[in-house]
């Protein structure tokens, strides 16, 4: 079987990605080196959030397959590396399965296909790791022989407004040529293209996207303590100030920060610049308030059981929400993980609450899940809110026998203490 499109790595960029190219009539395959996701998709079951079952059914329906088989690379007119890009020993970036996909591709890699990466990663990859290994395995030159591309994924988990094809994407090639023709295969299906100046330009446009996000977090949260320390109310502030219709862009305060993107690529443009013998003082301070974050909330919470004559020994705490945020079912990098180990390490007894989150674990040991909110609640000293999910009522949460801690700005009551 021949296809348009190859595309590794069906995870949360991959498989809404295959489920666009699908939609918008491009015959699709799909690589995965895990078996348990190729046979639950080619079974019409879905494991990413924002594609449900009915459209992995409509997506075989047009001919799509998912395969574990890596030769398939080679049957297909574009490949698109959607891989993981994590952080491996002492939060170094990871490339170990950029590497592997790209060698792959190098193995089945004609003369006229085009391949991109999506994967997120530090300026410079698309160059000088992916062009190697897939020059050094085929035999073929990248913009003479095969057309290399760049293309950040913008995928907003949970996202009902924008999804693949009305988020402006940007696109890049190895050469003008490379460009065009990426700009031809992603305009099947994405209706607004932005063309970078080249691969590093819009590697580091996707850097800057998540880290501008990170920095920002980082600044409400370090007001969030300063408010907290002079008894100022710190959402009564951010209200007041995302009212100024220019010049402001509101963020939110919280427990941490959470998910695949905001908590890693930050790391992978501190760890570049480094390897270019620049230091950015912006990052090595938000990661230091940031990480902050989750020991304020255990401190908070031990400070309000102490309140209640509460012994941490004798105290029961149940986290509300632990997914990294809210309405979705990631709870990768999720700060509830480092508050459940804060609390524990303080003799507390944890326990969660999570419609969509079914294992959490904290130090390697899962959590006590409590299907019923209203038994969280009924079982708890003290509940915290770490995301405000839309089936967590206000109301129920403002009633129960026991105290809240809001790390979310959403709740008031006797009974209620906000972050």
């Amino acid at each position: 079987m021949t296809a348009d499109l190859v595309v590794i790595g069906l995870g949360h960029v991959g498989l809404p990605l295959a489920q666009a190219a699908c939609a918008a009539g491009l015959t699709t395959i799909g690589y995965d080196v895990s078996t348990a996701v190729v046979t639950g998709l080619n079974e019409g079951r879905s494991h990413v959030g924002g594609v449900p079952d009915a459209e992995v059914a409509d997506m075989l329906a047009t001919g799509f397959r998912a395969t574990d088989d890596a030769s398939v690379t080679g049957r297909a007119d574009t490949v698109v590396i959607c891989v993981p890009t994590g952080l491996g020993a002492g939060g170094a970036p990871d490339l170990g399965a950029v590497r592997a996909a790209s060698r792959a591709v190098a193995r089945g890699l004609r003369p006229g296909m085009l391949v991109v990466l999506e994967s997120t990663s530090y300026p410079g990859t698309t160059e000088d790791v992916v062009r190697p290994l897939l020059e050094e395995g085929s035999g073929l030159r990248a913009g003479t022989d095969f057309h290399l591309a760049y293309s950040p994924e913008r995928i907003d988990p949970g996202n009902r407004q924008f999804g693949i094809g009305n988020t402006p994407k940007v696109v890049s090639g190895c050469t003008p040529l490379c460009a065009k023709h990426a700009v031809a295969f992603y305009g099947r299906f994405v209706e607004t293209l932005v063309v970078s100046r080249g691969t590093r330009e819009a590697e580091m446009a996707k850097l800057l996207e998540n880290t501008y996000r990170y920095v920002n977090i980082a600044l409400v949260d370090e007001v969030a303590l300063f408010c907290d320390r002079t008894g100022i109310d710190v959402w009564d502030v951010l209200h007041c100030a995302a009212t100024k219709p220019f010049g402001f862009a509101p963020f939110q305060p919280g427990a941490g920060v959470g998910g695949h993107c905001i908590p890693v690529d930050p790391r992978y443009l501190a760890a570049k610049a480094d390897a270019e013998g620049f230091h950015f003082r912006m990052l090595s301070a938000a990661h230091e308030v940031v990480s902050r974050m989750p020991e304020h909330v255990v401190g908070r919470a031990v400070g309000l059981l102490g309140d209640m004559g509460k012994a941490p020994g004798e105290a029961s705490v149940v986290l509300l929400g632990v997914a990294y945020k809210p309405d979705v079912a990631d709870a990768r990098e999720s700060p509830a993980a480092p508050v459940a180990s804060g609390l524990r390490a303080q003799g507390i007894a944890v326990r969660y609450h999570d419609p969509y989150v079914g294992e959490f674990a904290a130090d390697g040991a899962f959590l006590e899940r409590v299907e019923s909110l209203p038994d969280a609640l009924a079982g708890a000293d003290l509940a915290i809110l770490l995301q405000h999910h839309a089936c967590y009522d206000l109301t129920t949460l403002t009633r129960a026998d026991c105290a809240l801690l809001d790390t979310r700005g959403r709740a008031s009551g006797a009974r209620v203490t906000l972050l």
